[in-house]
């Protein structure tokens, strides 16, 4: 598993031919290689055996509530922002059996469920996508319950980060310190470079075994000015941040507004449909299910993704504690930016933007915060719903 390193990394330069080697070896090495590709109008995560099924020459322009492909004028591979899926539905499957009974003679005989795992190898791990791994990490493998499936699968995936080369129209990692430069958590990271006739990639070493597989791929020592480069690239995509938060003091400013009017103003948008915490890189509420067949012998127990925006997730023998759709949403905003901080000492938020980009009726999370931050500013107008 990908543990943080030092600032100070050795740095060598492929060439985008070689690309496909590295695919090459890590597949040769029983890896699973899965990475970014165009699939039904959007960029998804699936598995890739060559290079040509990236998105070569595609971006993406995202703003709230619409995402759309778009043609770029040169042939970067890695030229858009963040795709609607996130790594986690690799790491922490949206459905899981745990287990399955046989009715016996005696009793029940338990199976538990496989504990063989897939070897993963990421291509194309954003920094805030690092940032949200880390984030899962420590709630399922370093805290007081580990979850089996989640620590086999993490400690032995691969992962190939890339830097941002542009900012999506809903990012704001700038604001919540998680990028746009992988500065932890990777085996190897890449900085997509073209200029004039040459298109490569600086590689950056996180782990002895990310500097192993790269010995298996040609590659070169980088020179200062290729290295100069490619900070100026990350340089230039933290300038250009679709949106921004002031995170300043937030978990406070959120526990003394908890009855703020804004609340109201977002329930009467809001569908609770779970969009936002289907598509978040952090969010992890889940259910267990029991189901038995007709026989009675035979009964299995399943895992599954939840969202904190369905009725059900707080039922209890007296009703929903959360019934309205204002309660539901002001405890998913309220978790991510203020308990998340009392509870696992980090925001539950890494600036991805895809909260807002796949919101139906475009809710924007920055927006709602700004609302809130600029009705206790002495200036302030009386606060009225509407937008």
């Amino acid at each position: 598993m990908n543990e943080p390193f030092g600032s100070v990394r050795d740095k060598f330069v492929m060439e985008r031919q070689h690309l496909q080697q590295l695919l090459d070896v890590l597949g040769k090495k029983g890896y699973r290689v899965l990475g970014p590709t165009v699939r039904d109008g959007a960029i998804v995560y699936d598995d890739l055996s060559s290079i040509i099924q990236l998105p070569v020459g595609w971006t993406d322009e995202q703003d709230g509530g619409t995402c759309r492909l778009k043609k770029r004028n040169d042939q970067a591979l890695f030229g858009y922002a963040v795709g609607q899926h996130s790594w986690k539905k690799f790491l922490s499957p949206s459905v899981v059996c745990l287990w399955r009974a046989k009715r016996k003679e005696s009793g029940f005989q338990v199976i538990a469920g496989s504990d063989k795992q897939p070897r993963f190898a990421f291509l194309g791990v954003r920094s805030c996508d690092l940032h949200a791994i880390a984030i899962q990490d420590k709630i399922f493998i370093n805290g007081q319950y580990v979850n089996s499936t989640y620590k086999s699968r993490r400690e032995n995936a691969f992962i190939v980060a890339v830097n941002c080369g542009q900012a999506g129209g809903t990012c704001f990692c700038v604001s919540m310190n998680t990028g746009p430069k992988a500065t932890f958590g990777f085996d190897i990271a890449l900085t997509e470079v073209l200029e004039n006739n040459r298109h490569y990639f600086l590689v950056e070493v996180g782990t002895e075994l990310g500097a192993a597989i790269l010995r298996e791929v040609p590659h070169e020592e980088a020179r200062e000015e290729e290295k100069a480069t490619a900070e100026c690239i990350v340089a230039k995509t933290a300038e250009q941040m679709g949106r921004t938060m002031d995170t300043t003091n937030i978990k406070d400013l959120l526990y003394r507004n908890y009855e703020h009017p804004r609340w109201d103003d977002v329930a009467a948008r809001c569908l609770t449909c779970a969009n936002c915490t289907m598509v978040c890189p952090t969010c992890f509420c889940s259910t267990v299910e029991d189901v038995t067949d007709l026989t009675g012998k035979h009964a299995e127990r399943w895992s599954k993704w939840d969202s904190c925006f369905t009725m059900d997730f707080s039922y209890i023998h007296a009703g929903s504690v959360r019934a309205s759709p204002r309660a539901r949403y002001r405890q998913w905003m309220m978790h991510k930016l203020a308990t998340w901080i009392d509870q696992f000492g980090t925001s539950g938020c890494v600036g991805c933007g895809r909260c807002i980009t796949w919101c139906p009726v475009a809710i924007d999370i920055t927006e709602e915060v700004r609302a809130i931050q600029e009705s206790e500013r002495p200036s302030a107008a009386p606060f009225k719903l509407g937008r």
